[in-house]
Order: C-alpha cells, then sequence, then structure tokens
C-alpha cells in the first residue's frame, strides 16, 4: 500500500473546520503547553483565565483539575485517554451571565510529544442533571417508602388541587376517608415489625383494590404513616368505600405460614367548602375515626360538629389527667364484698378516684375512657395495681385477720392487650410483696370473649397464683355453655340483673342458672350492686357466695376502709 499525500488544500480546509468547529479543541506538549488553540476554546476557557494568559491548559485548568499535569505525564502514547467527560464546575465567582458555568474535558494523549484535548459547555446537561435529581427527590418525599403509595405530603397537595377544582367547579365534591388498624402495636411487639410490615404493605394493596374497583381512575390512596392510610374520592361513595375497605380488611393475612387476624376502624368526612384547608380535613376525618374507635373499632363513622367539641373536652381531659397523674391528685377507694353466708369480710374491691383542684372528684366515666384512647391508661392502670397492693399488704399488717382476704383489680381492654401486663402484675407483687393468692383481677365478659389471644394471656396472668374475675357477667356477650372455655376463677353477677331480681321471676332464674353451672365449673359467684336488705337476702337464699355494693357498703377511702373492717367484725360478734 503506497501513501498519498493529501490532495491540495485539504491542510487549509482541516484548520477551517478546527476553527469553525462548535467545540473546543486545543493541542499541547507533554507539559501543556498550547500549541494550537480553536476560538471556541478561547471562549470557554477565557473565564478562567482573567489575565486573558492561554499559554498553558494546565495552568488555565489548575484550580479546577489541580491534578491533570500528573495525569497526563502518566499516560502511555500513543492514543490513551488521560481524562474523558470530566466535569469541571467553575466556582461561583468566575461565573459570569451567558458565560459557561461547567465544561466537559476529554483529554488524549496523540503521540510521544502532543496531547489533544476537547472542551464543550456542560451548563445546560448541569441543569438537566439537576432537574433530573430535583424531580427523584421531589418525588421520594412524596412517596412512602414502604408500601410505594403517596405519602402525607403528596396527600395534602392532592386535597388541595381538589379544593381548588371545588372552587373553580360549581358542584364539584369529594370526601376523605382515612383508616386505621385496632391495636396494631400488638403485632409489632408480638410478632415482630418484619411481620408489621408485611401485614401494612396487605392492608395498602386491599385499600388500593377496593377504592379502583369503587371508582376506576378517580379514587386516590395514600399511607399518612403507622398503621393510617388515606382514600380522596367523590363524596356520595366514602361510606361504601369504607364499609368494602373495612370488610377487605378483616380478612386473614397470611404471611408465610402464619395468619394474623386485625380488624380496622375508617373515619370520613367531606369538603363542604372551598375554604377549608387540607388540614383541616384531615383533622375533621381524624376525629371521626377516633370515635369509631372509641365506639368499640372495626367501624366506620361520618364527621358531624359534635366530635371536635368532643375532642376539645377529651383534650382538656387529658391535660388535667396527665397533671393529676404528676402530681398525685389520683386515689384509690375500696368496696368490701362480703361472704353472702356468714356475712363475714372476703374481700375489696379497688377503684380510682381523681380529685380534680378545682372540679373536685371527676367521675371514671369522664376520665378512663380519655386514659384508654390516649395510652395513659397503662400509666394509670400500672400505678393502681402498685398501689392496691401495697395497700392491702399495709391492712394485712396492721390489721391482721380482720384485713380483706383479698383485693379485686379492674384491667382494662388496653392493659389486657399490652404484652408486657404479665411482667407488670408481677413486679407489682415482687415490689409490694403481697401474694399472688391475694389478688384478684377483674376482665369484663365483653373482653375476656374476645378469642384465643385474650384468653392465652388470661392463661398468663392466671400462672403467677392470682385469681381471676369475669366482670359484667351477664351483658350478653358470653354464654354459660362457654363458661368452661375461660380461664376464670369468680363470675361477677351484673346489677342489671340483681336490681331487679326480688321483682322479676326471669332474672331470678338466670342468676340461679349461673349460680349452679360456676359451681359446677368450680366457681365462685359475686353479686355487684346489691342496695336492699331484700335483695341480699334473695342472693343469698340462691346461694350466691358474696355481694358488694351500697347495701353492703359504698366505695371508702383507705383509712375508712380499714376502720370498716374492724367494725365489721366487731358487729358480727355482737351478733354471735
Amino acid at each position: 500500500m503506497t501513501f498519498q499525500p493529501p490532495p491540495p488544500g485539504a491542510y487549509e480546509a482541516l484548520m477551517q473546520f478546527m476553527y469553525q468547529a462548535p467545540i473546543g479543541l486545543v493541542q499541547t506538549t507533554l507539559d501543556g503547553d498550547i500549541v494550537m488553540i480553536n476560538p471556541m476554546s478561547a471562549q470557554l476557557l477565557m473565564p478562567l483565565s482573567p489575565c486573558g494568559n492561554l499559554l498553558n491548559l494546565f495552568d488555565v485548568l489548575s484550580p479546577l483539575a489541580p491534578n491533570l499535569r500528573e495525569l497526563a505525564a502518566g499516560a502511555a502514547p500513543p492514543g490513551q485517554v488521560v481524562c474523558d467527560r470530566w466535569r469541571l464546575a467553575l466556582p461561583d465567582a468566575q461565573r459570569r451571565p451567558g458565560m459557561p458555568n461547567a465544561l466537559n474535558l476529554h483529554l488524549l494523549r496523540l503521540d510521544d510529544t502532543h496531547l489533544m484535548a476537547t472542551l464543550s459547555d456542560a451548563t445546560l446537561d448541569v441543569q438537566r442533571e439537576q432537574q433530573a435529581i430535583a424531580a427523584q427527590l421531589h418525588a421520594a418525599t412524596r412517596e412512602d417508602r414502604l408500601t410505594a403509595m403517596p405519602n402525607r405530603t403528596a396527600l395534602v397537595e392532592r386535597i388541595d388541587r381538589e379544593l381548588g377544582r371545588q372552587q373553580d367547579e360549581a358542584g364539584h365534591g369529594f370526601a376523605v376517608v382515612l383508616f386505621n388498624a385496632d391495636r396494631f402495636e400488638r403485632i409489632n411487639l408480638m410478632l415482630g415489625k418484619p411481620i408489621g410490615d408485611a401485614v401494612l404493605r396487605l392492608m395498602a394493596s386491599r385499600i388500593l383494590s377496593v377504592a379502583h374497583a369503587l371508582q376506576p381512575g378517580s379514587a386516590w390512596t395514600a399511607r399518612l404513616g403507622g398503621d393510617e392510610f388515606a382514600v380522596v374520592l367523590g363524596e356520595t361513595s366514602a361510606s361504601l368505600l369504607a364499609e368494602r375497605t373495612l370488610e377487605a380488611l378483616a380478612r386473614p393475612y397470611l404471611i408465610g405460614d402464619l395468619e394474623v387476624h386485625l380488624t380496622a376502624s375508617a373515619g370520613a368526612t367531606t369538603a363542604s367548602h372551598s375554604e377549608q384547608s387540607a388540614e383541616e380535613l384531615l383533622q375533621d376525618a381524624t376525629l371521626a375515626m377516633q370515635d369509631a374507635k372509641m365506639s368499640g373499632g372495626s367501624r366506620y363513622r361520618a364527621f358531624d360538629a359534635s366530635m371536635r367539641e368532643c375532642a376539645q373536652r377529651r383534650a382538656i381531659v387529658e391535660a388535667d389527667l396527665r397533671q393529676a397523674l404528676a402530681e398525685g391528685q389520683l386515689f384509690v377507694v375500696y368496696q368490701p364484698i362480703i361472704d353472702l353466708r356468714t356475712q363475714a369480710l372476703a374481700g375489696a374491691e379497688a377503684l380510682v378516684r381523681w380529685r380534680h383542684p378545682e372540679r373536685g372528684i371527676v367521675p371514671p366515666i369522664e376520665f378512663i375512657e380519655v386514659a384508654e384512647a390516649t395510652g395513659l391508661i397503662g400509666l394509670l392502670g400500672e400505678w393502681m395495681l402498685n398501689e392496691s397492693c401495697r395497700q392491702l399488704v399495709e391492712w394485712q399488717r396492721t390489721l391482721g385477720a380482720l384485713a380483706p382476704g383479698y383485693v379485686s383489680v379492674n384491667l382494662s381492654r388496653a392493659q389486657i392487650t399490652e404484652p408486657l401486663i404479665v411482667d407488670a402484675v408481677a413486679r407489682a407483687l415482687a415490689m409490694t410483696g403481697l401474694p399472688p393468692a391475694s389478688l384478684q383481677l377483674e376482665v369484663t365478659e365483653s373482653l375476656a370473649a374476645q378469642g384465643d389471644g385474650i384468653r392465652s394471656r388470661l392463661v398468663e396472668l392466671k400462672s403467677l397464683g392470682l385469681t381471676l374475675a369475669l366482670d359484667d357477667f351477664g351483658t350478653g356477650y358470653s354464654s354459660l355453655a362457654s363458661l368452661h372455655e375461660m380461664p376464670i376463677d369468680v363470675i361477677k353477677i351484673d346489677r342489671s340483673f340483681v336490681m331487679d331480681a326480688v321483682s322479676s321471676a326471669h332474672h331470678r332464674v338466670l342468676i340461679d342458672a349461673v349460680v349452679m353451672v360456676a359451681r359446677s365449673l368450680g366457681m365462685r359467684t359475686v353479686a355487684e350492686g346489691i342496695e336492699t336488705a331484700e335483695q341480699q337476702a334473695l342472693l343469698s337464699r340462691l346461694e350466691c357466695d358474696r355481694g358488694q355494693g351500697y347495701f353492703i357498703s359504698r366505695p371508702l377511702a383507705a383509712n375508712d376502709a380499714g376502720a370498716w373492717f374492724a367494725a365489721r367484725r366487731e358487729e358480727l360478734e355482737l351478733i354471735d
């Protein structure tokens, strides 16, 4: 193959191309001295050389690439790339309007003596990259990582857009429906967070499925955080969506070989006027959802204005209750329980009371529900348990045989579902020195009938050596036939049966049946709410074991109760 010299004028054409090329071209020696530079390179490099000195490429670029000289010296010829698309950002102080803010540099070792550099304006590339990153960050800050649903921030933006439509379009209405799992925390505590996260993902999938089936393309779902989800949709479909979604969420969750059962509560509100804010709508839906939870859970509530007033009252009670716990405003009263056959003192039921500095005595019905709803019931219940055990130990020390044989303490729904309740009871017994047989814990019939989870917890408590009582029996949740399935020692017959027992043969038959079934199962019976001598005599004839009520004694403060216990023995001795 023979060498063909370039045609005449080819060199001039090449130089013409280099000088007119839309990209910067620079040829240098190995030391960076510029041999050839086209106008585009000069334009791109000039902002880096305020003195106009474009003699050495390495010197010009040293503020942005101080090690470029060493990299070039280490490159072997021919054709080795020193750097490829090296992004060089100009310092803020050197940036000028209309001038590049960043450069792309490509440097090549041509031969033993020369380098070739190409330069291009990277300003638009940087801007596009920054916009892409910003878009990704914007999306990331609006997406829930666990479920890939939009998050609370995105939900607020969506509601704001719907409110804008409502202002622009007459008749445009929409609703916000919130869903919150009932007692979800027990799943994380008892089964672990990975199982809890898997349940949350399945909840999200079910909510999304129901919403899209009901309003394809228009229903919009989000996860607010924790176990709370939201749906934005047409206002006329809110109640139907809530009902179908609650049904879907109540189906068992299969996680591997584990079957998890869970229910949820729902609250909804409609946008009545465009002046409302997204946060106000979410607050109203939250109040409706909390009302559903306080009504027993696994149900739906629509917001009305009275809920806001109730929430304000609850907030006041909660703040006052926190202060009461801190300042010792709570105290315990004790209602004696007697043996109906011998009339002797058997035990005492502990009941919490609150002496408010301004309102006086606050009825338990006004603050127990608030304590359960706000999570204060754990602290309140533990304090009451410790105080009741301590007081009985004190009576045993000072009164001896005159002291009640046991103290009975109520456990709320929130306490019995708390995984650490067994440890709390064991700790109270150990700390006060009360024998386990001297402690009786009461759970309501409705709570004890709620499945294997509650039953297992009751078995754990009973294993401590204490006794368990079924409170308010007869209120309709369980039957006599199911009593043998419960780890119960004592049945407390509800006051509604006792109240009408003298005048109603039907109630007498029911009480008689409870007593007989309890005796056959080795359980004792206690009648609550005895208010007359006739009621007490009747219950004695029906062979109910024990009784309590205002006829026997009202609940008494600790000092008064101690005096009552002593006086009771003296009265019985005088009768004998």
